[in-house]
This record gives structure tokens, sequence and C-alpha cells, in this order.
């Protein structure tokens, strides 16, 4: 049996699907008791459901970001370990990222399912786990603290200013994508330049086209007053990045 077929067989499924089922079972139950202390309280129960279906009608485009990303990473690692990982606590950019980070340090030459193997499945796995679990200890830790300083002025300094929190999350991120593109620049570079890129100038081009959209979506959501924009604009960017790349694959 192939390791694809491992990664993909009946156990793995169950597995997982025991734990996606225990957790949309708690969010029904949360659901199903917030909805009963809203009508205790007194609340509209016709805007309620108004709510209910407007939160679950914007739900599904953005959704859509989820869904690529499960599929970007079943070829090398199955369906059932993204599936889980993205349905439960995971996100799209930290999951994708960690794998091939984790990929690289073990000798693969990127998330390839034809150099996969058990071993580098258990390391990749291990790592997107330990690396996303502090969010869960540091709620349990430190949310009480956390939340009675948002009670008492937020995360804003005064005059308006962003704290610490604020300002290390916006320069971890240009971290991120300062690393990506540096790294897709630099295989530009050493492949020879314009005339012998041999394919890389693929991911620039990809990136340039994401950036953009997402520009667009920022434009709209700002200038235009259309919040609702902010929903779609992960899966919008990813969407028509992907469509240009393969536009652009005949010709790059």
């Amino acid at each position: 049996m192939s390791v694809i077929a491992q990664l993909n067989s009946p156990a793995m499924y169950l597995i997982c699907g025991v734990i996606i089922l225990f957790v949309a079972a708690v969010c029904i139950f949360f659901m199903v008791r917030a909805y009963k202390a809203g009508v205790a309280i007194g609340m509209d129960t016709a805007k309620m459901k108004r709510t209910i279906i407007a939160s679950a009608t914007f739900t599904i485009l953005p959704s859509v970001g989820i869904l690529l990303g499960v599929i970007a990473l079943s070829g090398s690692l199955g369906t059932p370990l993204p599936w889980l990982r993205l349905s439960v606590i995971g996100a799209l950019h930290y999951e994708t990222q960690v794998a091939e980070a984790a990929a690289e340090q073990i000798g693969l030459s990127g998330l390839s399912a034809s150099e996969m193997t058990l071993q580098a499945f258990t390391t990749i796995a291990l790592m997107m786990s330990f690396c996303i679990m502090w969010g869960m200890l540091f709620s349990i830790l430190f949310t009480k603290r956390y939340s009675s300083r948002l009670k008492n002025g937020g995360s804003k300094k005064a005059g308006n200013r962003p704290g610490f929190g604020d300002t290390a999350m916006t320069a971890m991120f240009i971290g991120l994508v300062s690393a990506y593109i540096g790294s897709y620049i630099g295989g530009f570079v050493s492949s020879g330049g314009l005339f012998h890129f041999a394919g890389s100038l693929m991911p620039i081009a990809v990136v340039v086209i994401a950036g953009l959209v997402m520009a667009g979506f920022l434009w709209l959501a700002e200038k235009k007053n259309a919040a609702w924009v902010d929903s779609f604009s992960i899966a919008g960017s990813m969407i028509l990045a992907m469509l240009g790349a393969v536009v652009l694959n005949p010709i790059l």
C-alpha cells in the first residue's frame, strides 16, 4: 500500500472524523444555548434568525479558501489530516507554511507526494500541531487578563495609536510576506534572469496578481464603505491568483 493510500485509509478518516464531529457538536451546543439565552433576555427572535441566516450565508465564500487549502495539502498529506486541521483550529496560511517548512527541513523538495514517507508525514504533522497549540494554552492562561484590558480601552494606546499586540502582528505578517517574496525573487535571479527563468517567474506573477486583487478588496472596503468584502478577500485573491497561474502557465 502506498504512503498516500495509508494516509487516506479508513482509520485516518475515522480518527479525524470523530474529532471534527465532536467540535461540530460543541458548536451546535453553544449556538442553541446562545439562542435560548437571547430569548430569555427578551431579544427579538426574528432578528436572531435573520442574524443566523446572514452569518451562515457570509461564511460560504470564505470557506472556499479553506477548501482550497485542504485540496492543496491533500495531494501530499492525504485528505484526513488537512481536513481536520483546517476544520478545527488551523489557519490556511499557517498550515501550508509550516508543512512546507517542515518538509524542507527533513530533506524533501517541498510537499511532494512522490517523496512522502510515513516518517516525514509524522514529523510534518507533529510540527503543525506543536506550533499552533500555544494559542489554546495562552487562551487558558491569559484570556481573563486580556479581556479586562479590552474592557478598559482595548489594544489602542492613548492618542488612538496601536498597541504592541497590533504592531507585532502587523510586523509578523510583513515579515512572512517579505520572506516569501524574497525567496521567489531569489529563485528568479539564481535561475539566470528573464531569459533563463525556466518557470521561476510564475510565483512572482502569482504574488503580484494576488496582491492587486487584495488591494482591490481593501479599496472597496475602505473607500466605498463595502466592509462586507473583507470576508471574501482571502478566498477571492486566492481564486483569482490561481486562475491567473492557469492562464499564465502556457506563457511562463
